[in-house]
């Protein structure tokens, strides 16, 4: 495998080929690392606090800056759930999409509302 490949594309190839480990080249065919079975695993056997931080910044932060505060992300046992109030509902379901595709992510749930939504205005 060369470095920038996927972890998906070098699990796909230890399959395919039944091999354990995976040697890691640069274009010049220099050894670069090994990347092993359990290199792969872990990356998604992460704890729930480790996957609520990079959900928290890489999804809720970068789509909600302003709404941010009002979004809570709970992790339990991989499956993320976000809930809280959102300015419009347009990036909801996009915010589900990011949570799942965070490594270590096994499922997730996005129960966001629109502001406009709450029938309580406090």
């Amino acid at each position: 495998m060369h470095p920038g490949a996927t972890l998906a594309q070098a699990a796909r190839v230890m399959a395919h080929r039944r091999v354990k480990r995976l040697p890691v080249i640069d274009d010049e065919g220099l050894l670069k690392g090994v990347v092993s079975r359990s290199d792969l695993l872990k990356v998604f056997l992460r704890d729930d606090k480790e996957l609520t931080e990079e959900v928290r910044h890489e999804v809720v932060d970068r789509l909600f800056p302003l709404s941010a505060d009002h979004i809570q992300v709970e992790v339990t046992e991989g499956v993320v759930t976000l809930t809280g109030w959102i300015d419009g509902s347009g990036l909801a379901p996009v915010a589900e999409r990011l949570a799942r595709a965070v490594e270590g992510v096994v499922d997730a749930h996005c129960l966001l509302v629109p502001v406009s939504a709450r029938s309580d205005p406090r």
